[in-house]
C-alpha cells in the first residue's frame, strides 16, 4: 500500500509540474500528452510579444486562435511541450527566428565575413545563421544553425575544412553526425535529427537541418574557407 500511494503522489506531482512550468524537453506525462490535441488556455509572461511576432491582435489575452498559432510555432520549431504557453523558451526562439528572418538575402550586409577568398562558409553566431558565399555572390543560404552552448562555444576566426565524413559518429558523445565537415579541431558542420532552435546548443559544432547539411556537403570541399564570428546569445 505504501508503494501504491507513493506512486500516485509522484504521478500527481509530475502532472502539476508539467502544467505550471514550461519545459524545453518533452515529459512523458498526461499533461504533455494532452497538449498534442488541445490548448490549455494558459497565458504566458511573453503573451504580448508572441502575439506581436506572429502578427496576432496584441492584447495580452490567450484566445483559442492565439493558442493555436503559438502551438503551431512551437511544433514547427521543436519546442516541447507545445501547449501554446508563451514562456521564455518560446520567446527566446522567436527572437532568434526574427534575427534570422531579418538577414534576408543579404546576410553579409555588414561585411563581417571576408569575401576575398573565393568560396567561403560564413557562420554568424549572433544571428545563428550560416551561408556560403563566393566573392560577392551569395551561393546558398542563409540557413538557421545551432552552435555551441555556454562552456562549449563554437570557436571564432578563420579556418579551413580539413576532413569530411559522410556517416560520422561522435567518439565522444556517441551520436550520429551525418554530413560532417570538420574545420576546427573537433568542430564541424553536420546535420542533426532534432531542432536547430532547441536549447541550450551543441558541444561546439555547427548543427544544421539535414537538407542544409546535405547542400553544404555538395558545395564545400577540402581546403574551403570557413569564417566564424560574433557571439551566441547566452554564452
Amino acid at each position: 500500500m505504501r508503494r501504491s500511494r507513493a506512486g500516485r503522489r509522484a504521478g500527481a506531482a509530475l502532472a502539476l509540474t508539467a502544467l505550471t512550468v514550461p519545459l524545453t524537453v518533452a515529459v512523458a506525462s498526461p499533461a504533455s500528452a494532452a497538449s498534442e490535441s488541445a490548448c490549455h488556455g494558459l497565458r504566458g509572461p511573453y503573451q504580448k510579444q508572441a502575439e506581436r511576432f506572429l502578427g496576432l491582435r496584441v492584447d495580452g489575452q490567450q484566445s483559442e486562435s492565439d493558442c493555436r498559432a503559438i502551438r503551431a510555432f512551437q511544433t514547427d520549431h521543436g519546442i516541447s511541450p507545445n501547449y501554446g504557453y508563451a514562456g521564455p523558451v518560446t520567446w527566446g526562439v522567436m527572437q532568434v527566428v526574427a534575427r534570422q528572418q531579418a538577414a534576408g538575402r543579404q546576410p553579409n550586409r555588414a561585411h563581417k565575413c571576408p569575401t576575398t577568398r573565393g568560396r567561403i562558409a560564413c557562420v554568424d553566431l549572433d544571428r545563428q545563421i550560416s551561408w556560403v558565399q563566393d566573392g560577392s555572390k551569395l551561393v546558398f543560404g542563409p540557413v538557421p544553425v545551432r552552435t555551441g552552448r555556454n562552456g562549449f562555444e563554437t570557436r571564432t576566426g578563420s579556418s579551413k575544412i580539413y576532413w569530411r565524413h559522410l556517416h560520422h559518429v561522435s567518439t565522444l558523445y556517441h551520436v550520429a553526425m551525418p554530413y560532417s565537415q570538420f574545420f576546427d579541431g573537433g568542430q564541424a558542420f553536420h546535420s542533426i535529427s532534432g531542432s536547430v532552435w532547441s536549447a541550450p546548443g551543441s558541444h561546439g559544432c555547427v548543427n544544421m537541418r539535414p537538407v542544409d547539411a546535405k547542400k553544404y556537403w555538395s558545395l564545400l570541399g577540402y581546403g574551403d574557407d570557413v569564417y566564424v564570428y560574433g557571439r551566441k546569445p547566452g554564452t
